[in-house]
């Protein structure tokens, strides 16, 4: 009787947990959704756009090329033997260290930009991934211009910019 009931509760066990909810896209997808809504808590959809269009507006023009120039106080964040110039092409922004140290890694290993750095700090506390940086903006504006063709990894801003170390 014992062993009946033990057979029974086992199987029973084991047809719950095949059963049981497993993480699949939808799941992913309703989480995603959640965590937008919430990280737009108390701003309409409209300020939204406004405050994302302004984060990424063209703020100088170089060379006649419209360009996102911002300047922040920033220094060197994984090196210290890297050393920062005033102009910096960024190509990727990222709240943990160990990913923007992951990708500076790439660039220099995978495209051969063996000057790229990380810098880190500005008000939102992020590190700047530097695919190279330089002394002038014209040379940095130079470089954004063409910088879809010379990086071989997909560049995660939007819209690349310059960063201007303070």
């Amino acid at each position: 009787m014992k062993r009946n009931t033990f057979i029974i509760l086992s199987l029973l066990m084991v047809t719950m947990l095949m059963t049981a909810c497993h993480s699949n896209e939808q799941n992913y997808r309703e989480a995603y959704e959640k965590a937008v809504e919430r990280r737009q808590t108390g701003i309409g959809a409209e300020t939204y756009a406004k405050i994302e269009a302004e984060r990424q507006r063209y703020t100088t023009v170089i060379d006649g090329d419209s360009v996102r120039l911002v300047y922040v106080n920033a220094n060197v964040a994984i090196d210290s033997t890297d050393v920062a110039k005033p102009y910096n092409v960024v190509v990727a922004t990222f709240t943990q260290r160990i990913n923007a140290k992951s990708y500076r890694d790439r660039l220099r290993q995978e495209c051969g930009f063996k000057d790229s750095y990380v810098l880190f700090g500005g008000s939102e506390k992020q590190y700047y991934v530097i695919v190279q940086g330089f002394d002038t903006n014209v040379e940095a504006a130079a470089m954004l211009r063409d910088l879809d063709k010379k990086v071989c990894l997909k560049i995660l801003e939007p819209l690349p910019w310059i960063l201007r170390k303070l």
